[in-house]
C-alpha cells in the first residue's frame, strides 16, 4: 500500500507536469495567434507585393503563394498540437485529482486510527 508521502510526491510530480502542459498550451496560443495575425496581413495584400522571409540574418524573397501555403501549414500543425496538449491537460487534470482523492482518504484513515 503506498505511504502517505508516496501519493504526495506523486501529487506534486502530476502538478508540475500539469503546470508544464499548460505553460505549452499559452505558447501555442500565442503562436496561433501571431499566425493568424500574418495570415489576414497576407489576405490584405496585392498579388504582385514583395513578401520577404527572415532566415537568420537575412531577408529572403519570397512567393506570395508560397508565403501563404506556409502560414496555412503552421496554423494546421499548431491547432493539432493545441488539441493534443489539451488531452495531456485533461488526463494529468483526472489523474491528478484522483491522486489528491487518494490522499485525502488515505489521511482520513490515518485520523480515524489516530483516534481510536
Amino acid at each position: 500500500m503506498a505511504t502517505l508521502q508516496q501519493l504526495s510526491d506523486e501529487y506534486t510530480d502530476l502538478q508540475k507536469k500539469l503546470q508544464e502542459v499548460i505553460e505549452a498550451r499559452q505558447r501555442l496560443d500565442a503562436q496561433l495567434s501571431e499566425n493568424k495575425a500574418v495570415q489576414k496581413e497576407f489576405a490584405s495584400l496585392d498579388s504582385d507585393a514583395n513578401i520577404y522571409k527572415l532566415i537568420g540574418p537575412t531577408l529572403i524573397k519570397q512567393e506570395k503563394s508560397e508565403a501563404i501555403m506556409n502560414v496555412d501549414k503552421r496554423l494546421d500543425f499548431i491547432e493539432k498540437e493545441i488539441k493534443r496538449i489539451e488531452g495531456q491537460i485533461t488526463e494529468f487534470s483526472e489523474i491528478s485529482e484522483k491522486k489528491k482523492g487518494e490522499i485525502m482518504q488515505l489521511q482520513m484513515q490515518s485520523q480515524a486510527q489516530g483516534q481510536s
